[in-house]
């Protein structure tokens, strides 16, 4: 499909049943082996589009890049599924559904895995620079910086365990995404420094919300989780025991088909 300033997105659709949109995060596109696993898993219940967001597998990309951009992209993907969805976000990906629920698109009801909200201070926190850092590795072609720093600076991976990919086949695909990372990033702002949650700030998130974390998740990221579940209008909270941030589609598809049909 093109989004409304020509980028041409591409997405695989599959199954049968109401429409559900899966919106990858942070070096995710639609080919990554866990989305075609969550697509088989849900395609029973629903009609499943797996998309890559712009700048990413087979979608084109336009500069300057803005997050409504973003928006409108999922927008279009709404509408090719017949003007409304579900919408199942993961990290980042999780952080672009809410501006597009906000957005009023034709979001029916918004499942989240693990948004990237940073909202204490009980592990060490990006600099204050992070984002034009980032922004500068990525603009000078460092690819191999730019994943590294967003991997240990904003993800608070060990250097040594990104040291250790960086050996694996795993890190061409990284690096090949390098690009979208200050996407990223601008679509959580100001979120991964520590400060609480705001509730104005998702006001106008309406629709039906489950906000879920991984019991072997770190705290951090089920803090953040429970307290956005907490201060949106419709928000529910839920632990998937035994689950970290590569959550297995089994242990997905339960919850998101018991939420998504109710």
């Amino acid at each position: 499909m093109t989004s409304p300033d020509g980028t041409t997105i591409a997405y695989d659709k599959a199954g049968t049943g109401p429409a559900l949109i899966l919106v990858a995060g942070a070096f995710g596109y639609r080919k990554y082996p866990m989305l075609p696993k969550l697509v088989a898993a849900l395609s029973d219940r629903f009609t499943v589009y797996n998309y890559d967001r712009r700048g990413r597998g087979d979608s084109t990309d336009t500069r300057p890049y803005a997050v409504q951009r973003e928006i409108e992209d999922l927008q279009a993907l709404v509408q090719a599924a017949g003007g409304e969805a579900h919408v199942w976000g993961q990290s980042s990906g999780a952080a672009l559904a809410l501006h597009a629920a906000a957005a009023d698109i034709g979001i029916r009801s918004l499942a989240l895995y693990q948004p990237p909200f940073r909202v204490d201070h009980s592990k060490p926190l990006p600099p204050a620079d992070f984002q034009k850092h980032l922004n500068t590795l990525v603009a000078e072609g460092n690819r191999s910086a730019a994943v590294r720093y967003m991997m240990t600076k904003g993800m608070g991976a060990p250097g040594f365990a990104v040291g250790v990919m960086r050996l694996l086949p795993l890190w061409k695909r990284l690096t090949g995404l390098a690009h979208t990372l200050p996407y990223d990033v601008a679509i959580v702002d100001d979120k991964i420094y520590g400060k609480p949650l705001q509730a104005a700030d998702f006001a106008d998130v309406k629709v039906p919300t489950l906000v879920l974390a991984g019991g072997k998740a770190p705290e951090l990221l089920r803090t953040g989780a429970r307290q956005l579940a907490g201060i949106l209008p419709d928000g529910k909270y839920q632990a998937l025991d035994g689950q970290s941030h590569a959550v297995s589609p089994a242990a997905l598809k339960p919850v998101l088909t018991s939420f998504f049909q109710q």
